[in-house]
Formats: structure tokens, sequence, C-alpha cells
């Protein structure tokens, strides 16, 4: 079983082309669908709060290569430009050209992580940097012990923003940044070149009172074991060799991700199958508020349970039907209160036969898939947002 405590890192990727798992895959080109739906409008300032409109520097031309195939990520740094602290209450992604312009996470950087930010856009060259796995940064959003960037929301075409009812938003402090990563996509275009994408992205910001409370991102993962379909043989049928390749791609630290889980999970070995399932206990008290599920191109359904099994157990996130194009945060019912003692038990349903019908990944050789970065690999995460109480 594993603890879960308040993370404000938090290692996700979405890696992929354009296609909603729950339906007939989708055929090269479609993507441009996407062209026709205009952002949604702002809905209106409440009591207190206040718009900031930022922009991407600079320009930029999706070219994507290699393992991405026709998809890239790329982010882009932005200052807020903050002298006091503020809480973020929503957010509102609108992209120059829709035609390209996938869908897009928001993250906020405290101050702590901007020296590593900026030092990351200033050595690679052109505008911004590639980042595949959160915001690509060593150090912002991968260990535990250096300063992280929290995902604060999701846009994806047509969407809105989440607003919250209750006084509650993302703490940002002076000299705090922003980093948009924009997932471009060029389906339509073969892989080439289609124009460039200059997106905007509007912070809903306010004072706060003292009743305020920070939100937070708490990730619950669990590993990704989908062996070969029956009929399918290869070199990266094996998981080792799997392991190895996605090393190989992305590094150690990633690819020693698919056996840390299993122990995190008190799992002694791989359960290979479609349907994987991980409890974590939960270590501080905190209030939960919405969630999110997370998997790549063969996700079909992502639910998160609280004490499954017990006299009051409550699925807080479900997900019957997961689309790769509609991971949007999906605000509870009602608050749920949670603390030591409590299970949170995350269970993700895929498909390895997808690999066979959807473009982007019917011309990779078969494979043994485990957690990883690139289009060719998974994930299974319930993304929750929360915020810590005393007791």
């Amino acid at each position: 079983m594993a603890t879960v405590a308040l993370a404000t890192a938090f290692t996700v990727v979405a890696c992929g082309s354009n296609a909603g798992n729950g339906a007939p895959p989708v055929p090269p080109g479609s993507h441009n669908a996407h062209a026709g739906q205009a952002p949604a409008p702002p809905q209106p300032l409440r009591a207190g709060e206040r718009f900031v409109d930022l922009k991407m520097a600079e320009a930029y031309t999706p070219t994507p290569s290699g393992d991405s195939g026709t998809d890239e990520y790329r982010c882009q740094v932005i200052d807020p430009g903050l002298t006091k602290a503020a809480f973020l209450t929503g957010t509102q992604v609108t992209p120059e050209n829709v035609a390209l312009a996938h869908h897009a996470i928001v993250y906020a950087v405290p101050p702590r992580g901007a020296a590593l930010v900026r030092e990351q856009d200033a050595k690679t060259p052109g505008v911004g940097w590639q980042c595949f796995s959160g915001t690509g940064v060593k150090g912002a959003d991968v260990e535990e012990d250096e300063p992280g960037a929290t995902w604060v929301d999701t846009w994806a075409p047509g969407a809105s923003e989440t607003l919250f009812t209750q006084d509650v938003g993302f703490k940002l402090e002076p000299g705090s940044l922003i980093v948009l990563q924009m997932h471009y996509n060029l389906l339509a275009s073969d892989g080439k070149p289609a124009g460039s994408d200059r997106s905007a992205v509007r912070l809903r910001l306010t004072d706060g009172t003292p009743q305020t409370r920070e939100l937070d991102t708490m990730p619950l993962d669990a590993p990704t074991d989908l062996p070969c379909p029956a009929g399918e043989s290869g070199p990266l049928c094996d998981r080792a060799a799997s392991i190895a390749d996605v090393t190989k791609r992305f590094g150690q630290e990633v690819g020693a991700t698919a056996d840390e889980q299993l122990e995190e999970c008190g799992q002694s070995a791989p359960k290979p199958g479609d349907t994987q399932i991980c409890d974590h206990e939960v270590e501080a008290p905190m209030t939960l508020f919405a969630g999110f599920g997370h998997m790549h191109l063969l996700g079909r359904a992502i639910k998160v349970e609280l004490n499954p099994g017990g006299p009051n157990a409550k699925v807080v996130l479900d997900v019957p039907q997961f689309d790769f194009d509609n991971q949007r945060l999906v605000k509870l019912p009602e608050p749920v209160e949670i603390g030591p003692g409590d299970t949170l038990r995350v269970t993700c349903t895929h498909d390895a036969g997808l690999r066979k019908k959807l473009p982007q990944l019917s011309k990779l050789p078969p494979r043994y898939v485990v957690w990883g970065d690139g289009t060719s690999d998974e994930m299974c995460a319930g993304i929750m947002t929360v915020s810590p109480r005393k007791s």
C-alpha cells in the first residue's frame, strides 16, 4: 500500500494523438475538427477577483520528431509579475492557432523554483523547451526535495474555467512563475510544420481572506503492466526489455518508475493485465474538492474510491469512458473530508488492443506497455485537488 501526503510536485505527461479512446479509432487528419471550436468565453468575475492576461513571449512553430510522431509538447515560461501574494481561482487558455493546439496544462512554479525554470529556458535553443515530462525541468517537478511545480489546470478545445464555490485557491507568492505546456498535434499535416502559435492564458486572481484555503495537487498512481495481446510477439514484448527501452528514451528516473510503483503499492511482482489497482494510505487530514483521471491512448476507464469495501465507502472520481481529449477537472458534488486511517484506491482499465487500431500506435512494434512518457507508453493517475486541514 502506498502512503499519500500532499504533493506540490507532480510529474505527469499526456503523450499521444488526438483520439478519444471510448469510440472507434480516429483516422489521421481528423484533429482538424478542433479548428472549428472557439475558446469558451470567460465566466464573469466574482467579488474580489481580477483577471491577469498573459501571453507566450514568442510564437512557436511545432516541429515534432522522433518518438513523439505528430505530437509535440512545448513549454514556455510566463511571468505574471506578482509583487504580493495572491490566490489563483481559475485559468483560461486561449490558443492563437486552434488547428494546432490539442490541449494545454498550466503549472504554477513557486519562487524557489523560478531560477531552475529560467535556467532551462535559457539553455534551450529557440522558443521555450520540449517538455514531455511535466514541465521538463529537472528538480522543478521531479525530486520531492527540490522546488516543485504544481499542476493547476488543464485546457482542451471548447473548455471553460473550473470554478469552485468555496473560498479556496492555489496560493501564488511574489516571484512565482507560470509554465504553459502546449500539446501540438500535426496529424492534419502529416507531421509537417503547419503554422505557428502564440497562445495566451488568463489568470483569475484574488487577494484572499484569512479563511481562504490553499489548494494543492495529490497524485494517486498505479502501475501499468500491459502485456502484448495474444498473437503478438517481438523483442519489446518482454517486460525487462520494454523498461530498458523506456530508460533509454527518457532516462533512469522514468525507467525506474515501473518497478518503484510495484513496491509502493505493496505488490511483490507485476500483475499483467488491462486492469491495475493501487491502494494509497492517507497520512494527513485534508479535504477533497475535485479530481480528474490521466492516462494515455490505451486508457478506457479510471476510478478513485475512498475506503472501498468499508461501511463508509465512497466513489470520489469516476470516469467510465476515458477520453484523452477531455481530461478536465471534475468538481465533487460536495467536499469530502479524509484523514489518517483512510484509504484511496485508484483503478485504471486499459485496452492494449488499441495499439493495432490507433493511427499513432499502429505502425509501432508490439510491446509490453509500462509507465513512461512517450506515445507508446502508458500511465494511470487519479489527480485530486485537495486542501490540508489541521484536524
